[in-house]
């Protein structure tokens, strides 16, 4: 019986606040097995993950699988870099882009797509701290604004 569907494994929660998303992709992962039965358990860290392009080939760096707690001698080291399979396209694309500098590939989210692991990447620009707090202050307004919209429906003022 095959898997149907979209089950989200892991999302960088930071990554929308740190970076301002020019374009997303998605990517397939080399992975190992133990990798996976780690992954069907719902265990993986996004936090410090970011991708490189090298000679060609598109990595991704620093994602933290935990070991399969029923893994023996053959389990994985759980930060080891790992293959994103992408088409040549893509690559050659995201290859312009980063070297343009000011630019960087950054995790979205890990999950399963049919059965198959899956990453959303994303082309990003670093944020300022000065549009973070932009960003949360446009957040609050439109939050009040609709707290306000709310209460008027309600006919409480």
């Amino acid at each position: 019986m095959k898997e149907k569907g979209r089950k989200v494994i892991a999302t960088n929660r930071k990554a929308r606040h740190n970076y301002t998303i020019i374009d997303t992709y998605e990517a397939g992962v080399a992975l190992l097995g133990t990798e996976v039965k780690s992954l069907r358990e719902g265990k993986a860290s996004l936090v410090d993950a970011f991708a490189t392009v090298d000679d060609g080939e598109v990595w991704l760096r620093a994602l933290h699988i935990p070991e399969y707690t029923q893994g023996t001698w053959t389990n994985h080291s759980p930060r080891r870099t790992r293959k994103l399979l992408l088409h040549k396209r893509e690559i050659e694309h995201l290859v312009g882009k980063t070297r343009e500098g000011n630019q960087t590939l950054v995790p979205l989210s890990m999950y399963f797509s049919d059965g198959k692991v899956k990453v959303e990447l994303a082309l990003a620009k670093g944020k300022q701290d000065y549009d973070k707090r932009q960003d949360l202050a446009r957040r609050t307004a439109e939050r009040e604004v609709t707290r306000e919209i709310g209460r008027r429906v309600k006919g409480m003022r």
